[in-house]
């Protein structure tokens, strides 16, 4: 793998991490971040993850609102 560089390995990491429901704070740790927002800008979510988050809180707020079972 030529093209891999440790830069890369780490948003892996972090996105392995943060879709395997790892806290960011603690992600941040691992990474040797200071800065919350650094950490946030190497965990990256894949859209399916994105998609079951939307379906599970407009499923709960739905479900508050009596229009679901």
């Amino acid at each position: 793998m030529p093209d891999l560089r440790i830069h890369d390995l780490r948003h892996s990491f972090a996105s392995t991490a943060i879709m395997d429901n790892v806290p960011l704070a603690t992600i941040g740790k691992l990474l040797g971040h200071v800065l919350p927002e650094t950490t946030a800008r190497y965990a990256h979510l894949a859209d399916d993850v994105i998609g079951d988050a939307a379906q599970r809180v407009s499923g709960a707020l739905a479900q508050a609102m009596g229009l679901r079972a």
